[in-house]
């Protein structure tokens, strides 16, 4: 069983239903792999749920997609890897946003998992397994 964890921009995706994103992650459920997101990525879609002009339809939304997503938490062992990672991106030059160091470190500390994102700083983790199901526009 493989575990993709969807980041911000990606579970938006399959929020709306938009560029194919929804459908891939049907087809990896029906394959017997788990598909969801880190404990942060919540926090971030409810914000952005809470300022859009369709509020009380997009959080519906996104309480129904978490009927459906696994929820990843951090645990201490992947906070440790958050620390590791973030002083590893920030001795390359490489700083990357604020949530992003979670969302790899809970890839890391769960074995088999691969981050499914649009982002260049996920993607420039070192040894970050990372796939991006968004179609073309």
């Amino acid at each position: 069983m493989r575990r993709f964890i969807l980041d911000t921009g990606i579970a938006g995706l399959y929020l709306d239903r938009k560029r194919g994103v929804f459908e891939r992650a049907a087809a990896e459920v029906a394959a017997g792999n788990r598909v969801g997101v880190a404990g942060p990525v919540v926090g971030e879609l409810a914000f952005r749920a809470e300022g859009s002009p369709k509020r009380e339809q997009n959080l519906l939304r996104l309480r129904e997609a978490l009927d459906v997503w696994k929820v990843w938490l951090a645990d201490v062992a992947a906070e440790f890897e958050y620390g590791r990672i973030a002083f590893e991106m920030k001795t390359i030059g490489r700083p990357i946003g604020q949530n992003d160091p979670t969302i790899a470190a809970i890839a890391y500390t769960l074995g088999n998992a691969t981050v499914v994102t649009m982002d260049a700083d996920l993607s420039a983790v070192p040894g970050l397994n990372v796939e991006n199901w968004a179609e073309p526009d």
